[in-house]
């Protein structure tokens, strides 16, 4: 196993320890221990691709790997995030902001769930379609929301410094959610050749 499909594990193996330490309450600033975990593992995503590419060491087990790593992650990240509506209202109370968040992380899920399987149909005739650079750039907002709100859930007991994390992690969501929607349209409709009907 060469050196970037490694990484790519280690960014799996990470998942769990995530998880553990955003529910163990017991440790103190857990939530800004976790967002440090996240945010390490978010980083193996750029390292891990810079090196396949920069060293000629792509693989089709890390073709495999890289995806489900990125969007088990983000995903877990999000999801928990709802479960524990505290990192979310530390700087704007009521309703309206698990709305919202629960509607942008509903769009989220929904693009990833779709893409894929959009890459399945186009995997089956034998079509290999790359990521567009929008969709580099939502990721990007999706790992920012999802590290200033852990961050921001606690930061220490500094209340101004959550707040502003906290700001910087809601505004961060919307952009997310928006690229979300625009990648996802755009990537379809520029390989729509892939939903026609091939002539017997």
């Amino acid at each position: 196993m060469n050196l970037p499909n490694k990484i790519t594990l280690s960014r799996i193996f990470l998942i769990p320890v995530f998880a553990v330490l955003f529910f163990l309450t017991v440790i103190p600033q857990n939530y800004f221990i976790a967002g440090i975990v996240f945010v390490v593992a978010a980083c193996t995503d750029f390292l891990d691709g810079h090196i396949a590419r920069s060293r000629g060491l792509v693989t089709n087990l890390g073709k495999f790997l890289d995806p489900i790593a990125d969007k088990v992650l983000v995903s877990t990240a999000l999801i928990f995030l709802l479960v524990r509506p505290e990192t979310l209202l530390v700087l704007w109370q009521g309703d309206w902001v698990m709305i919202y968040a629960g509607i942008c992380v509903a769009i989220i899920l929904a693009r990833e769930l779709i893409v894929s399987g959009f890459r399945m149909v186009a995997a089956s005739t034998g079509l290999v379609l790359a990521a567009d650079k929008v969709g580099k750039v939502k990721t990007t907002f999706q790992d920012i929301s999802i590290a200033m709100l852990l961050l921001g859930a606690d930061f220490f007991g500094l209340v101004k410094v959550s707040e502003v994390l906290n700001c910087i992690g809601i505004v961060a969501l919307g952009i997310a959610t928006v690229l979300t929607i625009w990648s996802g349209i755009s990537y379809i409709v520029r390989n729509r050749q892939v939903l026609k009907e091939s002539k017997k």
